[in-house]
Formats: C-alpha cells, structure tokens, sequence
C-alpha cells in the first residue's frame, strides 16, 4: 500500500514540474480563454474546465502551470480511485500494478499534462466506477449516491460520460447478482442527483439553440454523405495500441475476448469491468466505421481496464498466481519505453524528429515569440487602443491572448471555418469601423480578408524556428501578419447550407438578412 501512495506522489510530483516547462498548446489556450468568458456552457464542451481552470489561475496566477494544474491534480485523483477499486476487490499488490500501468500509459499523461476535458472526465469516471462497484457489491445507498454526484460532474467535464449510464445499466441486466438492484430505488435516485448537476448545461443550451449537442452530432457524423466506411478502423486500432502500448492494448483484447475459469477473478467482478471498459470502446469502434475518431475519445474505457488487466495478467492478479509474468512485464517496460521521451520531448527535443512528424513541437513552439511579434505591430499601428487583434483559426487567436504582453481580448474571424466559442463573445457592431492586426496560415486568406475592411496592407510573412541538437534549426510555422483598416464587418462563422446540423436557428436567421433581396 505504501508503495503504491508513494508512486502516486511522486508521478504527481513530476507532472507538477513538467506541466510548468512547455507552453500552452493551442486547445489548451482556447480553454484558458474560455475562463475568462465564464458561463453556464460553451459551444463545444460542458463548462468545467473553464470553471476550474479559473479557480487556479485566480489563485496561481495566470501562466501555464495554473492553467494545467487541474487535469494534474484530476488525473492523481484518478490514480487514487483505480488504486482503491483495485485494492479493495483485489489486493493491495494488485492495486500497485494497476497503479503502476495506469501511471506508464501515454494517453493518461498526455490527459493530465495537457489542459483538456479529458483531464478531468477521467477522475469523475474513475470515482463513479470505484462508488458504483462498491454499491453493488454492499448494496450500499451512500455509494450509489455518490456514484450519481460524479456521474453529474463527469457530465459537466465531458459528454462522454453518458457512456457510464449504457456500461453500468447492461453490466447490472448481465450479471445475476446485480440485476435485483435495478428494481430498488437507490440508483435511480443516484441518477437523478448526476442529472441535476448537469442542469447548467442544460439551461445554457436551451438559451442557445442546443448548440452544443449541435456540435457533438456533427463530431459524431451526424449530416455526413454515406454510412459505412473502412478508411477509419486502422487509424482508431493503431492510435489505440500506441497510445496504451501495443503489449497493453493485447492484455486488454485478450481480457476483454478470453475465458477465464472462476479460481482467477470472481465472475461478477470480471462482468464489472468488462462492462465498464468494453462498452465505451465498442461505441467508439462502431463509430469509426463512419467517421475519424480521436485517440482520446475512448479514454474512459481504459479505466477499469487498467484494473481488469492487472487482476488477470499482473503478478498481482486475482485469484492464483500466474504462471509466467513475461507478458505483463513486456507490456509495462513498453509503455515506459514509449512515455518517458515523450514526456522529455515536452521540456526539451531529445527526439530526432521532423517538426512534420512532432506534434510536441508544432503545438508547443514558438507562441511566445508570435505574441511579441504581433503586439510590436500593434503598438505600431495609427490607433493602438482602437485597433483588434485576431486570428483566423481560434486556436490561434486564444494563443495571442495568452502570449501577448497584458494578455489582451482577442478576436477569432471564422467565418470560413467553423462555428465556436468567439461567437458568443463578439458580433460585428463591437467592431465596426475599427483597425486591426491579425495572423492566418493560408497566403490567399487576404484576397478574402481585404473584403471585411477598407482596405489591408499586403501581409507579411513570419517565420519562426526551433533548435534541434539532432537536426538544427527546423521551421515551426510559417504564418502571415496583417493590417487591416476599418472593419466592415463578417466576424462569424456563415453556414454553406441551411441544413447544416450546426447551424442554430438564429445562425440560420443572420444568414438569411446576408442574402440579397430577403
């Protein structure tokens, strides 16, 4: 038991120190944006990572560390729950191992290294596993009832966490000795509790066209032309296997396809987490025969398998002792193997990787110089206290907003792109007639930007590098600077058909006064 708090403490340690060395990627500064705009609900997640990442960084300060500190202390809180779910079914030396594993896995430190919804989804889900299992194991109220409070906020962290609602219901309807419990009244009320803590996204989505549900029918192909495609499936099998390791994510089949006699794990607790696992992995399998989907989608999943995977395989598995730890040991000195570079990667690129081939670096380089760049030519411009900054992709503008001195309100022009949160912040009558100096990635943006004012100046080009010890000095992004003078107007995004899924009615409407004649 002390060696596995020690492990947690000292992984908590480490990703306190790391979270603090690399900048902040783009999605990471669109969220610390978010908590300067706080609200009841955003276009594209439920609120809690803009919640919480307001707390900190009023407490801490407004730089990275802050920023990140919640997915960190998240994820640590997560580690504790597969601990105590592992412990107390199993054995304390199979909590360790679960422990262990959970803490080598690159995708559950990318969740808490990076300040994303996952980052906090996991320990909710994680929590509501823990109290669910020990509900149905005691028959306990207290248990169900606080399997409802992070079940709700698991919904205010991440939609994903309907899927507990499906893994829970048909682990329950599957496995004898849980089905009674269905017909009392403490999980319903459990239900309920989860529910009411979801209302704030309820109400803002209800005051905004159901944006947000929008949003996540489009992400899961909703509208898209054709059903059933193969382009996808070993996209999602192979990001899987490198994001748990290739030996781990074998375990994890195995686990979830093999038979296993009862003198190894209790039937109803291999049902358990089984169902609490394989269901959310299947959804997103399933789901991949239609659209992309993203390595972090199944997340969840990985949760009680990270249990079911030490119970079955680790030296201190459930039941009686393994034959042969070979496997178990192949597949956690890989997943180590894989995550310590890439953790190193984050603070400095101690891999010889093209910057085509290193996420790390393209996300993580170069935003600091970009926001002197751009506040030199804002001071530079006629009216500096009249004139916006923007970018083009959102991503880019949130990155401006946190790197540029005084942190300053910026704009994003997506009108070509996609609808998100910058809409709700900003509408052309806050910016008419005003100057402004914004970024893009594509040359022939500018043809479309002159349209938006007066007049532009023709861009200029900004380059920035990153030193490589293996490969020299490599080019991160090539990007273009603008002026532009008295804004016309054309700041949101214009849907290119009417029935575009993610367009809300009043989208739908502005468009319309757009069109000549209406």
């Amino acid at each position: 038991m002390i060696a596995s708090w020690l492990m947690i403490f000292i992984a908590l340690v480490i990703r306190l120190y790391i979270s603090s060395r690399f900048l902040l990627s783009p999605d990471e500064a669109n969220y610390w944006q978010w908590s300067r705009y706080l609200a009841l609900g955003y276009h594209d997640h439920p609120p809690m990572i803009a919640w919480t990442i307001r707390l900190a960084t009023e407490i801490f300060g407004q730089h990275e560390f802050a920023v990140r500190l919640p997915t960190v202390v998240g994820m640590t809180v997560a580690s504790i729950y597969v601990f105590l779910l592992a412990g107390r079914w199993f054995s304390c030396r199979c909590g360790f191992h679960a422990v262990l594993c959970f803490q080598g896995i690159v995708l559950f430190n990318g969740a808490a290294l990076i300040a994303t919804p996952d980052g906090l989804l996991l320990p909710c889900w994680a929590a509501a596993c823990y109290h669910s299992g020990m509900a149905l194991g005691h028959r306990s109220p207290g248990h169900w009832l606080a399997c409802g409070i992070w079940f709700g906020l698991g919904l205010l962290s991440k939609y994903t966490m309907l899927l507990f609602l499906p893994s829970l219901f048909f682990c329950m309807l599957a496995t004898p000795s849980y089905r009674k419990q269905l017909a009392t009244l403490w999980p319903w009320l459990g239900l309920i509790l989860g529910i009411a803590c979801f209302t704030p996204v309820l109400i803002w989505n209800a005051d905004n066209g159901w944006a947000t549900f929008r949003h996540v029918l489009y992400q899961g192909g909703m509208g898209k032309h054709g059903f059933l495609t193969l382009r996808y499936i070993g996209d999602f099998i192979g990001v899987q296997a490198l994001l748990l390791s290739p030996v781990v994510f074998i375990m994890l089949l195995m686990a979830w396809l093999g038979s296993f006699s009862s003198n190894r794990i209790r039937p109803a607790d291999l049902s358990f987490l089984r169902w609490m696992s394989a269901t959310t992995f299947v959804v997103f399998f399933v789901l991949a025969f239609h659209v992309r989907v993203y390595g972090n989608w199944p997340a969840p999943a990985y949760i009680a398998a990270m249990i079911l995977v030490a119970a079955l395989y680790s030296p201190g598995r459930g039941g009686c002792r393994p034959r042969s730890t070979r496997l178990w040991n192949t597949g956690i000195l890989l997943a180590y193997v894989i995550t310590i570079p890439l953790l190193a990667q984050l603070i400095y690129p101690v891999l010889p990787l093209p910057v085509k081939l290193d996420r790390i670096a393209r996300e993580t380089t170069g935003w600091d110089q970009l926001g002197l760049i751009v506040d030199r030519e804002l001071r530079s411009m006629p009216d500096p206290g009249n004139t916006f900054v923007f970018g083009l992709r959102y991503q880019q503008a949130s990155e401006l907003a946190f790197y540029m001195p005084g942190q300053p309100k910026t704009v994003s022009i997506n009108r070509w792109a996609r609808p998100n949160v910058y809409d709700y912040w900003f509408d052309d009558p806050m910016l008419l007639g005003k100057d402004a100096v914004g970024i893009y990635e594509w040359k022939g943006m500018a043809d479309r930007l002159a349209g938006l004012f007066e007049r532009i100046d023709p861009p200029r080009e900004i380059t920035i590098y990153r030193n490589s010890p293996w490969l020299g000095r490599q080019l991160v992004h090539h990007l273009y600077l603008v002026r532009g003078y008295g804004f016309k107007g054309g700041l949101r995004w214009q849907p290119k058909t009417k029935d575009d899924i993610r367009a809300t009615p009043e989208v739908v409407q502005q468009a319309d006064s757009l069109v000549p004649g209406k």
